[in-house]
């Protein structure tokens, strides 16, 4: 992994971040109901959207994994869901802000969208945890690609659940009294902020493999100087 094409990839994260969330800000309208606080629909769905992704795309690559045995692979799976678990804090935080404006409380169990996603959080806390109790190298990155195989195939499954529940509680967002979809400034917006959250997530997630490759590299150059006693060998990716 190179620096070649971060610095674009930041100015471009930056720039869409600040398009993003100035329309949504000072051009998107408020909602009649929930007023100004319904700005953090612009925030919390999108990160909720990309993490899921994420832990998708981790299985992904931990298939690529199972199927080629590379260590590139085992990394990239560990990064994609690590950062999705990341993303997917935020998404609980900006849920619990949301709600509680909206609701009057900080949490709802009555809300399928909100108790499906703790499931999945709940279920990738396992995904760390199950890479450090393997000592082995190899052995490790096989469990936790299979647990990122599994686990991301829930992911659309339980989704495609909740999609089809009834009746919902969560706090809606703007839309046209005649079809029930967005208003073009609201969708706009959303697609704006969608696309900057996404990038956002390949931007640090690009970091982040750069950051452990060059760990990677730092070790192999040790154990060729003779400091194998000094490294930690207990990971096979390093933990951040």
């Amino acid at each position: 992994m190179t620096v070649r094409g971060l610095r674009p990839l930041t100015l471009l994260t930056v720039l869409l971040l600040a398009v993003g969330y100035g329309l949504a800000f000072f051009w998107a309208p408020l909602d009649a109901d929930q007023g100004f606080r319904q700005k953090i629909f612009y925030l919390h769905v999108p990160l909720g959207i990309v993490a899921l992704i994420g832990f998708v795309v981790g299985g992904y690559h931990g298939l690529r994994h199972l199927r080629g045995g590379k260590p590139g692979s085992d990394l990239r799976s560990y990064v994609a869901i690590h950062m999705a678990q990341i993303f997917a804090v935020a998404v609980l935080i900006t849920g619990a802000i949301w709600g509680r404006t909206a609701w009057g409380k900080w949490w709802s169990w009555d809300e399928p969208f909100l108790v499906s996603f703790l499931i999945v959080f709940l279920l990738y806390c396992c995904y760390q945890p199950l890479r450090l109790s393997i000592d082995d190298p190899r052995r490790q990155a096989r469990a936790a690609s299979v647990f990122a195989v599994v686990a991301g195939a829930f992911v659309p499954i339980n989704f495609a659940v909740v999609r089809m529940a009834n009746q919902y509680l969560h706090p809606r967002t703007l839309t046209n009294s005649t079809d029930g979809s967005m208003p073009g400034s609201v969708a706009i917006t959303f697609l704006v902020c969608l696309v900057a959250i996404a990038v956002l997530y390949a931007t640090l997630v690009r970091y982040e493999l750069l950051s452990k490759s060059t760990t990677f590299r730092l070790r192999a150059l040790e154990r060729q100087a003779g400091g194998d006693d000094l490294i930690p060998r207990r990971s096979a990716v390093p933990q951040a």
